[in-house]
């Protein structure tokens, strides 16, 4: 990399969504947020979907606040799984469903039961999750969208659409829906077939750092952006952004992904498809350069979140909970932080007290005590998928890197490296932006390997390391939830 050039990175989240500047050089990486937006999704007659609409103008007001600084390109990242149906001309056919929907609850089970659980991760490689995209494509057979559909986008494929007029899916986000072949890398007809739809639905595959198109003239005018300006395809999930900025200086390392979502696991140059894979639930998604990410999900702080809105409070409130969390007593109630009855939205703080009392345990009597057992449940879960996923790959690691918001949670992180034993280095908590970002940059600087941009996050946003202070009291309580 020979000069230093700016980029825009747009990065939608389950709850907000912001755009992202950041300056790209062979020793900078500055980051300026020009703009957030809210993304608050609407349960309407027919479900729970997202504002998509919401979501472009927030876009769009976004890359106007961006257009000041010249950036050279624009990446859009999101969540995974979700999709939107476009017709014969291009109109979108109805609101993407949200993927916390309840519309899958049959339709998965059913649908893993007629292909075969073996066969299907044989084929796609991917964890049972009951909002993959094929079990949603399986709950939309025979709706008149689906019968209407010529073109199936993914979140950020969609958006990227309507700025550039160029369709297509980019390969770590495709990844995700359960329709890719785990061994091709392409697109499985008869995952597709088996869902109702042609496999011709989810058009062209791109990689990561592949320029998509550039700014149609109504974007380009409302956003005041230049003529001209690329849309890139970036690690368009979410979460393989997130690991794109990991800023590993070993290949010895684990990660935890934490924000809504813990995402935990190894990047690895192929796919573990063995039964054991398939019975301990580990996912294998595509991240950059051809890289694999083996995975396993696990609820993350959406408990945090969830407690807090039932409670009427906002993330003001958490240095003091924190430190309530931090007084209570160790290891006093448990839960299982990967549990299915916390996916849906609403009362968790009385979902999480039902959990307890039906496993014999006690209820906090207070708002720290029980963010203090979601804390501790999540760095023991941390453990185990990090553990597990080690034996399953046959690799041993000498650190984790902890990325995302969660690495702002002094607890959550000196507890992973007691649970594990091993030391946590945290930060950037702007993984994904970043991992947006440095994408962008190796596509368009010349001489920039991913090694190099990974040695620059580390030397711009200097994790903070937490050294494991002993694992027995957490050799217990894994113990006692069946973990070891």
């Amino acid at each position: 990399m020979s000069h230093s050039d700016v980029f825009a990175a747009v990065d939608l989240g389950a709850s907000s969504g912001r755009v992202v500047v950041g300056r790209v050089g062979p020793d900078e990486l500055a980051l300026t947020e020009v703009h957030r937006f809210p993304n608050r999704p609407l349960r309407l007659p027919s479900g729970l979907h997202w504002d998509i609409g919401g979501l472009y103008n927030g876009v769009l007001d976004g890359l106007r606040a961006a257009a000041g600084h010249a950036p050279r390109s624009v990446g859009i990242d999101s969540w995974a799984v979700d999709y939107g149906l476009l017709d014969d001309s291009g109109a979108l056919l109805g609101l993407p469903h949200h993927y916390r929907d309840t519309r899958t609850d049959g339709a998965a089970p059913a649908f893993v039961e007629r292909f075969g659980a073996a066969e299907l991760y044989a084929r796609n490689g991917l964890q049972y999750l009951p909002f993959n995209t094929v079990f949603q494509l399986a709950a939309a057979r025979g709706t008149a969208q689906l019968r209407s559909a010529h073109a199936l986008l993914l979140i950020p494929d969609l958006l990227g659409y309507w700025l550039t007029g160029e369709r297509g899916a980019e390969v770590t986000n495709a990844s995700t829906t359960g329709l890719l072949d785990v061994a091709t890398r392409r697109w499985s007809a008869p995952l597709a077939e088996a869902a109702g739809i042609d496999v011709a639905l989810l058009g062209e595959l791109r990689a990561p750092g592949e320029r998509i198109g550039t700014l149609l003239p109504g974007p380009a005018e409302h956003t005041g952006l230049a003529a001209g300006t690329e849309v890139a395809a970036v690690a368009s999930h979410d979460t393989a952004s997130a690991v794109a900025a990991v800023p590993a200086r070993t290949e010895r390392f684990g990660y935890v992904s934490c924000g809504t979502w813990s995402l935990a696991g190894l990047e690895l140059g192929a796919p573990v498809t063995t039964e054991a894979a398939r019975a301990a639930n580990f996912t294998n998604e595509l991240g950059v350069e051809g890289t694999t990410r083996f995975l396993r999900n696990i609820m993350g702080l959406w408990l945090v979140q969830e407690c807090l809105r039932d409670w009427g409070l906002d993330d003001s409130a958490l240095p003091g909970l924190m430190e309530e969390a931090g007084s209570a007593p160790a290891f006093a109630a448990l839960i299982d932080a990967g549990d299915p009855r916390y996916l849906v939205p609403g009362g968790m703080p009385a979902r999480i007290a039902e959990h307890l009392r039906a496993t014999g345990q006690p209820v906090p009597e207070d708002r720290g005590g029980l963010l203090r057992c979601v804390l501790e449940s999540l760095a023991l879960a941390h453990r185990d998928t990090l553990r597990r996923a080690c034996a399953l790959a046959g690799r041993d690691i000498e650190v984790v890197h902890l990325v995302g918001g969660g690495a702002r949670n002094e607890l959550l992180c000196q507890w992973t490296a007691d649970a594990l034993g091993l030391p946590v280095e945290a930060g950037p908590v702007e993984a994904t932006a970043i991992g947006n970002l440095v994408v962008q940059a190796r596509a368009a600087l010349p001489g920039a390997s991913h090694g190099d941009l990974r040695r620059l996050v580390h030397a711009a946003e200097r994790p903070r390391r937490y050294e494991p202070a002993g694992t027995a009291g957490w050799d217990a309580a894994a113990a006692r939830l069946d973990l070891e």
